[in-house]
């Protein structure tokens, strides 16, 4: 399926009409839309398969077992994990964060460190400063230089013997940049810490081998690559997961218990603790096949296509600045108008006027508009659905919106 308009014949959202205009659709970053195989997953799921996992005897719930048993293996080989169980279903990276987080309290100490960087999702600084407090322990940050990268010279002042953990993200989901994620992982192996990689912005786009990144974590969100939402994995090497402890208890995530003391069950049912979202894992299986069928060569070619045209276009209106314009980039581009008291959130209301959906605002990511001296963005993202054609009507749009914000 290397065709556009069959690719987009498999999302039935695109059809809809905004304000009276065709949905173009460029807040793929926040959420990407779902094809049928996916929808149709789910709905099969619960119209023929209803029944809890890994608890019971009967054939329903054998045959949900299997089906989401097989989805984490779609996972483990699309990422190329080495085994199945270093692959935990969470609800989002967000939730997969903080499963590493939690689980690391007690493993760190007083005279440990741990690195972030300046170009961080709050899913990815929160919870690490969380940790830190409880633990107390060090929080330090990688900087970001004014083209938007980060700032690989006061990585290696920062990096030392005492750092425990260096958490970053892949890709940046505010500003679209591609960071030096193996150089970052091999200089941090060198003093002994482990790496967790923010994958929610580039396992849509590139083509992941956890194995070959030698990533200790890497996580992401179902939801952001044509999957349901509240969904997500934590990939961890096996003999780090087997260090930390689990921040979840219930049900599934026992060997024995007592009314004096419980044991674990193995990885990777130790994180896994209540019903998970079935339906939802088992459709991420499909999200999965459907991005093995367009092919992530595919994908990764016509989307950097699309960011050229958009960036070669845009580069063109004088009236708007593009933030970290000549760094490497995925998935996405920020800009702003150069008019002062002109907000990102006036763009994007106008934008929708014209059907075109962009994310407007700071992106979760306070820091970086603060590094910048900027309340937020206009932020176009992609995904392979999208057309030139879009982009152009884009273009046309933010002229527009130039013409009445002036």
């Amino acid at each position: 399926m290397k065709n556009i308009q069959e690719i987009r014949a498999q999302f039935p959202i695109l059809n809809t009409m905004v304000n009276q205009k065709p949905l173009i659709y460029l807040d793929n970053a926040a959420t990407s839309q779902k094809p049928l195989s996916v929808l149709n997953a789910i709905g099969d799921y619960y119209k023929s398969l209803n029944a809890n996992v890994h608890r019971g005897i009967h054939t329903l719930s054998q045959e949900a077992t299997t089906a989401m048993e097989e989805s984490r293996k779609k996972v483990q080989h699309f990422i190329h994990a080495a085994h199945a169980h270093e692959i935990i279903f969470t609800y989002g990276t967000t939730d997969a964060i903080n499963l590493i987080s939690r689980g690391l309290e007690g493993v760190l100490t007083s005279n440990d460190e741990v690195i972030i960087s300046e170009l961080e999702h709050h899913s990815n600084i929160v919870p690490w400063q969380m940790l830190c407090e409880k633990t107390q322990s060090k929080l330090r940050y990688i900087p970001l230089l004014d083209n938007g990268t980060l700032d690989m010279e006061e990585f290696d002042k920062i990096l030392n013997e005492n750092t425990k953990l260096v958490a970053v993200n892949h890709v940046s989901n505010a500003l679209g940049v591609i960071n030096p994620i193996e150089d970052i992982i091999n200089k941090a192996h060198q003093f002994g810490a482990w790496v967790m990689v923010d994958g929610a912005q580039s396992i849509p786009h590139l083509q992941i081998d956890v194995q070959q990144l030698n990533a200790d974590f890497y996580v992401f969100s179902g939801h952001k690559m044509y999957g349901p939402t509240g969904t997500g994995v934590l990939y961890g090497k096996e003999e780090i997961l087997n260090q930390l402890n689990p921040y979840r208890g219930g049900g599934e995530m026992i060997h024995t218990v007592s009314m004096e003391k419980s044991t674990y069950a193995d990885l990777p049912f130790k994180f896994e603790a209540g019903t998970p979202h079935i339906a939802g894992n088992i459709a991420l299986g499909n999200a999965i096949d459907f991005m093995n069928e367009v092919g992530m060569e595919f994908i990764h070619t016509h989307e950097q296509e699309l960011l050229k045209y958009a960036l070669d276009e845009l580069s063109q209106i004088k009236e708007i600045e593009i933030y970290a314009k000549h760094a490497p980039r995925s998935g996405a581009i920020s800009f702003n108008f150069n008019k002062k008291g002109v907000h990102s959130s006036d763009v994007g209301m106008i934008l929708d006027k014209l059907g075109i959906a962009v994310r407007t605002g700071h992106h979760c990511c306070q820091p970086i508009m603060s590094r910048f001296g900027i309340p937020g963005t206009v932020r176009a993202s992609f995904a392979v659905y999208n057309t030139t054609e879009e982009v152009d009507e884009l273009i046309k749009g933010v002229k527009f919106a130039i013409q009445m914000l002036n």
